[in-house]
């Protein structure tokens, strides 16, 4: 950990992205964006040729974790060199703006959701729950307008004092990551100042926003298998990279999560 940041005693509040972090809904978002990006890709090949299938893990975390729908759509389109307009929020799925290609997203995530609920990681109930016999008060935040809604139905937010979701950001006008306004909207909501409150994040652009922000001290998760996405986080930002919040919790605060 980083001494320099983190000071001499552990944050004394924490706000947790959700996807990947607190729900095991990561792969459900990546495939949901495969789906909608290789439709476009394969249009564009057959008029350019060229463009490969839309890469799940190393361009999901790229150009899409953590990010809006917009957002995330349009850096992977202009990534591979697809100039769409805009469009309007309202575009129904398709390839020919970026709203419709966002659109396509949300509706093969939302068939993914009708298939299989999201669960919650195993430890993350645990985790939050040693975090709120310690007194100290967690929030969860994300960009997809899902996320209250898929807290809720995995149980964990009885143990969060705050959630900040892509509902609330758009009506508050809250700029997505690694635009900051996100994390510190929840610090506010916590009660704690960002340099006495934690970021954990397992998305690049989520760690660059908690750097961004000032926070105290700005956590990587790094799920997957062969942890092979450690290093990137590291790069963006990350004072501490674990592999759980299990992790977490007893390297931070010494507790058992």
């Amino acid at each position: 950990m980083n001494a320099r940041r983190t000071g001499s005693r552990p944050p004394r509040g924490v706000v947790f992205d959700t996807d990947g972090v607190l729900l095991d809904s990561a792969a459900v978002h990546a495939a949901a964006w495969k789906s909608a990006f290789d439709a476009c890709l394969d249009r564009a090949a057959t008029e350019a040729g060229g463009q490969a299938p839309f890469d799940a893990d190393a361009e999901y975390r790229r150009f899409v974790d953590g990010r809006s729908r917009y957002d995330g759509a349009e850096a992977f389109l202009t990534a591979r060199g697809i100039r769409l307009p805009p469009g309007a929020p309202g575009d129904p799925p398709g390839c020919d703006t970026v709203w419709a290609v966002a659109a396509g997203k949300e509706q093969a995530f939302q068939e993914a959701l009708d298939r299989v609920p999201v669960a919650c990681y195993e430890d993350a109930e645990a985790s939050l729950a040693v975090l709120r016999s310690l007194g100290v008060p967690c929030a969860a935040v994300s960009a997809s307008r899902h996320a209250r809604a898929l807290l809720d139905t995995a149980g964990l937010v009885p143990f969060l004092a705050a959630v900040v979701d892509g509902e609330e950001a758009a009506r508050l006008g809250l700029a997505g990551k690694p635009d900051p306004a996100l994390f510190l909207h929840a610090a506010g909501l916590l009660g704690t100042r960002p340099g006495d409150t934690a970021v954990v994040e397992d998305a690049l652009a989520g760690i660059r926003a908690g750097r961004r922000g000032r926070f105290g001290l700005v956590v990587g998760v790094d799920r997957t298998p062969d942890a092979h996405a450690g290093s990137g986080l590291r790069e963006a930002g990350a004072d501490l990279v674990v592999p759980d919040l299990a992790t977490l919790v007893r390297s931070v605060w010494g507790e058992r999560g």
